[in-house]
């Protein structure tokens, strides 16, 4: 058997050292060819490590928390075809299950995760080795970054070999699984009769998504306290999240967050009532993320408030009309979208992003709209919003919206944006400072409309305000056109006749 070396690679022009973040794998792991192993960190870029053979994860060099030089040696890899048992171990026990020993095996790969994503992890495998299963019927659920995936079965059969168990990283080429007895008559004939406790439990010819019966086991639901958004009614993860949601069960946020430095010594009576959680891939990206834009960016917050009179007359005066006609709602996100756009063309730096040493201007306007899911919080892109209408913003935003909240949104669609709104007023939320949504440059922050007393011409008068907060990176925008930008948003809302004259 053959040891191979896994050393640090060129981790960039300039770059002498690295810090090992996370070993994906430990000792004793079996470990595919280009699966990958750890991840480093630099002061300006995060390196992945592949394996550079397939076998069994030997002795593991450099721990996290280390920081190692270029070319240092990593890990070491027992490399060879006998040297990854666990695939092998599985087959056996498949096979004494399998219906038939020449029936055709069909491969279960790992689905398009969407533009750019690399990998992702198991999360949930809802059938066993030996269980039939249907055609189109989940087998598993894969985490990425952004979202959630799930997996149906290619073809009938009975699943033979789980090859990726729950809690791998798998990449976008990778097998999570074998199907044998594909075609088989009689798979088809069972799979109504697993599916039936299903379908009479919630009164409905069709079947819950499996990950949404795990979660409504765990949370003490039955299928008739929770609303089905999916096909023909059926139940999907994220209705039974928003079920939890609106019944006010405890929150997760009870659970205590790990803590990049040791914790504390915790009482063993108080121990024994706390609860640990892993965290997801999304939540673990949005930590990440917020802290690399604090780390990079020399981010500063401008404020201001808007008298929203206007625009509440205006809505009020034409939203049943400008329903009845696009079909779709007139609320106030379109306002602010319209009332950014115009402000960006004058302020062209807040819409632009810092690549290495250069300044690169965007001609156009791709607006993320931060939305909160039940599973973290995500930022749908609506591209070319400053060309749209007020009623294409609405439809848009109200689409995104929508395809959010279910857990339907594609990676590309929250990539690309220029400038990003975030609407803490739905909250409740009277003021507070927006973080940046890296590379950009801008965020605004709306907040609750408030009725307040305001002096106007002389008299003391109660107006609907909402206070505004502009966070801006201060490497590329000047105070003053932080300043400039949300004043030109302040007057664009208290007269939105100046959208219509481009004012």
């Amino acid at each position: 058997m053959m040891t191979i070396e896994v050393r640090v690679p060129t981790l960039g022009e300039s770059v002498t050292e690295a810090t090992v973040a996370t070993w994906f794998k430990k000792p004793g792991d079996a470990v595919a060819v280009d699966e990958m192993l750890c991840e480093l960190e630099t002061d300006k870029v995060t390196v992945e490590v592949p394996a550079p053979a397939a076998g069994v994860m030997g002795e593991i060099v450099a721990a996290e928390g280390e920081t190692v030089g270029v070319d240092a040696l990593l890990a070491t890899i027992a490399a060879g075809e006998g040297a990854a048992p666990a695939p092998a171990a599985a087959a056996p026990a498949a096979a004494a299950e399998a219906p038939a020993a020449n029936a055709a095996s069909v491969d279960v790969m790992v689905p398009t995760l969407g533009e750019s994503v690399t990998e992702a992890t198991v999360s949930t495998w809802f059938k066993q080795v030996g269980d039939a299963v249907a055609q189109d019927e989940m087998l598993c659920e894969l985490e990425t970054d952004k979202v959630s995936v799930e997996v149906p079965a290619p073809v009938a059969g009975v699943l033979a070999e789980i090859t990726a168990p729950e809690g791998t990283t798998v990449d976008a080429s990778a097998k999570l699984a074998v199907i044998s007895g594909a075609g088989a008559v009689a798979v088809p004939a069972a799979a109504p009769a697993a599916a039936a406790p299903a379908a009479a439990a919630t009164g409905k010819d069709v079947s819950n998504a499996p990950s949404a019966e795990k979660a409504m086991a765990q949370a003490g639901l039955s299928a008739d306290q929770v609303t089905g958004t999916g096909r023909d009614g059926r139940i999907m993860k994220e209705d039974v999240a928003r079920a939890v949601a609106t019944a006010a069960a405890p929150a997760p946020a009870a659970s205590p967050a790990p803590a990049p430095a040791p914790r504390a010594p915790v009482a063993a009576d108080d121990a024994a009532r706390e609860e640990r959680v892993k965290m997801t891939r999304l939540r673990q990206t949005i930590a990440k993320r917020l802290k690399d834009s604090q780390n990079t960016a020399a981010m500063l917050t401008t404020y201001n408030e808007v008298d929203m009179t206007e625009v509440m007359a205006l809505r009020s005066q034409y939203k049943d009309q400008f329903e009845k006609k696009h079909g779709v709602r007139l609320g106030f996100m379109s306002f602010f979208t319209k009332a950014c756009c115009h402000a960006l063309k004058e302020v062209p730096e807040v819409n632009a992003e810092i690549d290495g040493t250069d300044i690169v201007y965007k001609n156009f306007v791709h607006m993320g709209v931060a939305a909160g899911t039940p599973t973290g919080l995500v930022v749908p892109v609506i591209r070319d919003a400053d060309s749209m209408s007020f009623a294409a913003i609405e439809k848009a935003i109200a689409e995104k919206g929508k395809r959010a909240r279910d857990g339907k949104l594609s990676m590309a669609e929250m990539q690309g944006g220029t400038f990003t709104i975030s609407n803490g007023g739905v909250y409740g939320s009277l003021m507070s400072s927006p973080i940046l949504n890296p590379p950009q440059s801008g965020i605004l922050g709306m907040h609750k409309i408030q009725d307040r007393p305001m002096a106007i011409n002389g008299q003391v008068v109660i107006r609907p305000m909402m206070y505004l907060a502009l966070s801006y990176d201060h490497r590329i925008v000047d105070g003053k056109g932080a300043v400039t930008f949300l004043v030109r948003v302040k007057e664009a809302l208290e007269d939105p006749r100046r959208l219509l004259m481009d004012l």
